[in-house]
């Protein structure tokens, strides 16, 4: 009888503290807009401005010193590539260099004067590529172009080598293309940018947007001297588990939603490729708003003014973008870095979702991430059952010292709040003559 007591009140605690936290959010615009307005359009506003997807037709500029049937043909073939597009011909190297200064070009392709020469003689001949290293983007069309035509002059050169040599087409083309080229380019055939950026970035909005909005109604209960955790008064800092659980739970069903909408719903309108079984990319995305969800209500614990938020936002929202490794690979990062980035669930759910959705893996293929990602929401949960133990614990000791307080004063004959309220309109008063 006493154990179905104890469970019964168990559960009414958590359910009640689930339907306040649900109040809480659904009450507060600024945190509507937070989970449901970003959640839902930074999703699209990313793929919209990515939406082309792959960069073409660099500009670039030729210097032609050679001016012969060979430089003109590399130039057109480079020009007829859907990489680069040739705008302008330039007399010498300087003009060029103005040009990309000035940003109207990304490179150009310097041909000395002997180069039709060195050609004509089956000889070595020079060709300087310059690009524009600012952006690896210019930089990969330009050399991609200009290394793509000049495996085609080299193959045709070497064949008038050997038909020079006495050799018959057929043996010429056989020496030539002894060991076949063959690009393959698995996971993005198309060198797509938005595949490579996005894959990443959708699971960041998830844990971001999650984050400030939990973040900003505890600024909020903190300006209002209200314990951001709603524990019961007759719990008295016991009970923090169904606490945890039942704020926990409301966050967590409007953000498996949200999160279903980013990681399948979003690719599905733009086209980009979803590979991964379903049902396995179902699952991390329960391990991952789980995660986050823990990562939240430890983090948010330290927030202590609704403003504060944006201040996170500016400095934390980089520092996770370029921690999930698809800019730079973590097997890179510094060591301080590197397990630096084992505190944020985006260095392990953007590695897993990239696995599974882009690679077209399996969930094997991803279990050291869904374990990490486990021992997060475990250390995660604990820390933020301390966190709320504490604060609870505190504002409870306060109010008890508060009353002792107020008990002593009225053994005393003193009535502590009528002396606050005289204490507060003086202050008033004093205000309002310093306006004046």
């Amino acid at each position: 009888m006493k154990k179905d007591s104890y469970i019964s009140t168990w559960f009414r605690d958590f359910w009640g503290i689930f339907t306040h936290e649900l109040k809480l959010i659904f009450s507060d615009s600024g945190v509507m807009i937070i989970f449901f307005l970003a959640g839902l359009a930074y999703p699209l506003l990313y793929n919209v401005m990515y939406l082309n997807g792959i960069l073409n037709e660099t500009p670039i500029a030729v210097v032609d010193n050679a001016d012969c049937s060979a430089s003109r043909r590399f130039a057109r073939e480079v020009d007829a590539t859907r990489e680069c597009a040739v705008k302008y011909h330039c007399i010498n190297v300087l003009e060029a260099q103005e040009l990309m200064k000035e940003g109207k070009i990304r490179g150009y392709l310097y041909f000395p004067s002997d180069y039709g020469d060195k050609l004509a003689r089956l000889e070595t001949a020079t060709l300087s590529v310059y690009a524009d290293m600012s952006s690896f983007l210019y930089y990969k069309n330009i050399l991609m172009a200009s290394n793509q035509v000049m495996l085609n002059e080299v193959g045709s050169i070497q064949m008038e080598r050997y038909a020079a040599a006495g050799f018959s087409g057929e043996q010429a083309a056989s020496l030539v293309q002894a060991i076949p080229y063959e690009e393959n380019n698995p996971y993005n055939r198309a060198f797509s940018y938005s595949l490579f950026l996005l894959s990443a970035i959708l699971l960041v909005i998830v844990q971001q947007t999650l984050f400030y909005g939990m973040s900003m109604l505890v600024g909020t209960a903190r300006e209002e001297n209200r314990s951001f955790a709603t524990l019961p008064d007759r719990l008295e800092g016991h009970g923090v588990v169904r606490v945890v659980l039942g704020r926990g739970l409301a966050y967590w069903l409007i953000y498996m939603g949200i999160a279903i909408y980013i990681a399948t719903i979003v690719p599905s309108i733009f086209g980009l490729p979803q590979r991964g079984n379903f049902w396995d990319i179902m699952l991390l995305l329960l391990f991952f708003v789980t995660d986050c969800v823990m990562f939240s209500m430890t983090w948010s614990a330290l927030i202590t003014r609704r403003e504060s938020v944006f201040l996170l936002f500016l400095v934390v929202s980089p520092i996770c973008l370029f921690l999930t490794g698809f800019s730079w690979p973590t097997t890179a990062f510094p060591e301080f870095w590197k397990w630096f980035s084992y505190l944020f669930p985006t260095t392990f759910g953007c590695q897993s979702f990239i696995n599974l959705n882009t690679a077209g893996g399996d969930l094997w293929t991803s279990h050291t991430q869904m374990f990490w990602m486990t021992v997060q929401t475990i250390v995660y949960f604990c820390t933020a059952c301390i966190a709320i133990f504490v604060e609870n614990w505190v504002i409870h000791h306060k109010s008890m010292l508060e009353e002792k307080k107020m008990e002593l004063a009225k053994r005393a004959g003193v009535d502590l709040e009528e002396d606050r309220k005289i204490i507060a309109g003086e202050i008033g008063r004093a205000s309002c003559r310093e306006r004046v």
